[in-house]
């Protein structure tokens, strides 16, 4: 097996926290069992992925602020907040009070573009500026601003019987250089770097006419990779995360087994050629023992350039499969791709 170029270092898992409509406070209190369970396993790391409209979490920064109140060490990030949903100075304030509450642990991970199914939502999300709304960069670097702690408002002082400050409170000094982009194009990588932030990877990449023919997902990664770290102030130690779907099966009963190719059997087809007018490539799921998964993963040239991941977990099975899956990548998956646990 070739080595790794760099240690795995962080171990971290990705949840989308589905419910039913009928019982919401079960599946959540589920995704709040899981990072309780990832942190008693030594994960560094727990990310939530963020739905509008659906049956997964809506609000993660008040799931992370929950979920720092069970835990004690485990980072919590959000994998990713859509910005074209949010006001970047309320989503500053709600994030640097997460932060301040979980103790320096949050890990906001952000991307933009125009809202899915835009012209359905937009008189409910902008009934007065939906046709000015700007869903560009612009967005992130306004929330950037606002968590790093630069001027809101020209007032500051006491009012009557109220002080008020020109900047967000509370502040996290800490907060702005945990903030991730969610990028899978090579413009969102470079932007990404030259912000200064960390990048989020995942199971999607866009496919360029740079890319050629042949369409290799790990080398397109690879290529976003690099090119994030040439624009960052911090060079090759820039943090990059990656988050492709993994699930293996050491413990897993033999229904689990079948149950998890057949899921991966059925995404296949769509990791085989760049999807629709974005051109998205998909990387295949990894179904296997933990020692298969890791010889896969040390022959992925995106992989081998990275030394934290945040596994994402399929978003349909059950508390108990996920319970397997996790336990399996702390105690040997992790192990097998050089990571100690966290104490």
């Amino acid at each position: 097996m070739p080595p790794t170029s760099r240690p795995l270092r962080k171990l971290g898992f990705l949840t989308i926290g589905l419910f039913d409509e009928a019982d919401p406070r079960r599946g959540h209190e589920s995704t709040l069992e899981i990072i309780e369970l990832g942190e008693r396993l030594g994960f560094d790391s727990a990310w939530l992925r963020h739905r509008h409209l659906q049956y997964g979490i809506s609000s993660p920064v008040a799931v992370m602020a929950a979920a720092s109140q069970r835990t004690s060490r485990i980072e919590l990030g959000t994998a990713v907040i859509p910005l074209s949903w949010e006001n970047p100075l309320r989503l500053a304030e709600d994030l640097a009070t997460s932060d301040v509450l979980s103790g320096g642990r949050v890990n906001p991970g952000v991307s933009v573009g125009p809202p899915m199914h835009y012209d359905q939502v937009k008189e409910a999300l902008y009934p007065d500026t939906g046709d000015a709304e700007d869903f560009s960069y612009e967005r992130v670097r306004r929330l950037l601003d606002f968590v790093r702690g630069k001027s809101a408002t020209d007032f500051s002082g006491v009012d009557g019987f109220e002080v008020f400050a020109d900047r967000v409170q509370p502040h996290s000094p800490g907060l702005g250089r945990r903030m991730w982009y969610g990028g899978g194009s090579l413009g969102s990588a470079r932007w990404a770097g030259e912000q200064g932030m960390n990048f989020l990877t995942s199971s999607v990449v866009k496919v360029e006419e740079a890319d050629g023919p042949e369409f290799d997902f790990a080398e397109i990664q690879l290529t976003h990779i690099r090119a994030f770290r040439a624009h960052h102030p911090d060079g090759d130690a820039a943090r990059v995360s990656q988050g492709l779907v993994v699930i293996p099966t050491d413990s897993a009963s033999p229904q689990q087994r079948a149950k998890y190719e057949e899921y991966a059997a059925s995404r296949t087809p769509r990791t085989t050629s760049p999807q629709g007018p974005a051109r998205l490539l998909f990387a295949p799921d990894i179904v296997g023992t933990s020692q298969e998964i890791a010889e896969h993963l040390h022959a992925h040239a995106a992989f081998r350039e990275v030394d934290e991941v945040a596994f994402a977990l399929p978003f349909t099975f059950e508390h108990e499969d996920y319970v397997q899956i996790l336990t399996d990548m702390a105690t040997k998956l992790g192990p097998a791709l050089g990571h100690r646990p966290s104490d």
